[in-house]
């Protein structure tokens, strides 16, 4: 290592160390409830990522098979991580909504119920998405004023992360949806990625502001409009097209559910597809093998940069409290991170400050009035 190189991983030491005493009163007071049934590694592996997470001071609750948990509860320091017996997974529930109805001692409805009771201030859901929304909306539920929770995922873009959402919570969106989406995009590149003022597009088939479905059309004008209103905090650059995804021209990135999810599937796709081809012509000859040596620490620094597990998973914005969903398929170390996600995402107050940037645009969405609401009530058709 040079002498620059230890100059500036120290000054990372130390900014790191203060981050971690400012928010030390806060995360004493946080505690992340965790649904280990799901997984495709099973509840041990999630178990074992909280175990790491639990070492970085970390507090938890864990719902699941409490017989799969032994050893992640020996390796964790005492009193970091308390064990609820909940063995009914729902993560496979073709109607996840019905499902939560149905089954009130199922992992994931515990532990979305211990955030709503403030036992716990953040949810992390190693299962389904669609059973952590529906747990989180009838038990946790949305926020004042928010039309629809929306999973947000920074992307492993190698120099500047891009955040995406919608990945998945809303197949169908409307254009006051895309417009909280964006608002709620700004706040967690602001709050966590230290971005100051967020550059924001719609995900289109074409730049011009009249490309794209009628929802991303009128979305660009409800955006376009609350820029000149006066909304601050982040720059418009209208529409954007997929490799834009990862060209570094956006900070913020909003769609649909539906599309950002296909997307998001062929961006990991296409990935594993390159590293595996990398690999393989790496060793294709002896030649290969001598200089695929001579990159393997260049290969390994982008490997690790772009694994989707150093991400955590997806922030799911929108509910009262924050959760985290991370990929059923990752390892120990992805759920690891995706607690501590979830964790320095209440510490730093992500969702109130998510609340608070919608107010400020005056994008939150109105009550209705009283008489509008009892009128729609079963029985009030008349």
């Amino acid at each position: 290592m040079t002498s620059q190189e230890a100059g500036t991983e120290g000054a990372l030491g130390v900014a790191a160390l203060r981050e971690d005493a400012d928010r030390s009163d806060t995360r004493a007071d946080v505690v992340v409830a965790v649904d280990c049934n799901g997984a495709d590694l099973g509840p041990a592996e999630v178990a074992a990522g909280a175990a790491i997470a639990a070492g970085e001071g970390v507090r938890m609750i864990l719902f699941g098979p409490a017989q799969e948990f032994g050893q992640a509860l020996r390796d964790a320091p005492d009193g970091a991580i308390e064990a609820v017996d909940a063995p009914v997974s729902i993560a496979k529930s073709p109607d996840p909504a019905s499902a939560v109805r149905a089954n009130p001692d199922s992992s994931i409805v515990q532990a979305a119920r211990a955030v709503a009771e403030d036992r716990a201030q953040a949810l992390v859901c190693a299962g389904g998405t669609g059973a952590a929304l529906a747990a989180g909306l009838f038990n946790i539920k949305r926020a004042r004023g928010i039309h629809r929770p929306a999973l947000a995922l920074v992307l492993p873009v190698p120099g500047r992360p891009v955040t995406l959402l919608d990945v998945g919570a809303n197949a169908q969106a409307r254009a006051e949806h895309l417009e909280q989406f964006a608002f709620m995009g700004v706040a967690l590149a602001q709050t966590l990625l230290g971005v100051g003022r967020p550059r924001v597009g719609l995900l289109s088939n074409g730049e011009e502001a009249e490309r794209g479905s009628p929802l991303v059309v009128e979305a660009h004008a409800r955006l376009r409009e609350r820029v000149a209103g006066g909304a601050s905090g982040f720059e418009l650059i209208g529409n954007v097209e997929g490799g834009d995804l990862v060209s570094g021209v956006a900070d913020v990135i909003v769609t649909d559910g539906l599309t950002g999810n296909v997307a998001l599937k062929t961006m990991e796709g296409v990935s594993q597809t390159l590293l595996r081809a990398i690999r393989d012509a790496a060793m294709s000859s002896t030649r290969a093998k001598l200089g695929g040596l001579l990159l393997t620490p260049a290969l390994r620094g982008l490997r690790e940069e772009i694994d989707p597990e150093g991400q955590g998973g997806a922030y799911l914005l929108g509910l009262r409290q924050l959760g985290v969903v991370p990929h059923g398929g990752f390892a120990r170390r992805g759920f690891a991170r995706a607690i501590m996600r979830a964790e320095q995402g209440v510490s730093e107050d992500l969702g109130g400050r998510t609340h608070a940037a919608l107010a400020r645009a005056g994008a939150l969405r109105r009550a209705a009035p009283a008489s509008a609401r009892i009128a729609s009530l079963p029985g009030n058709d008349a």
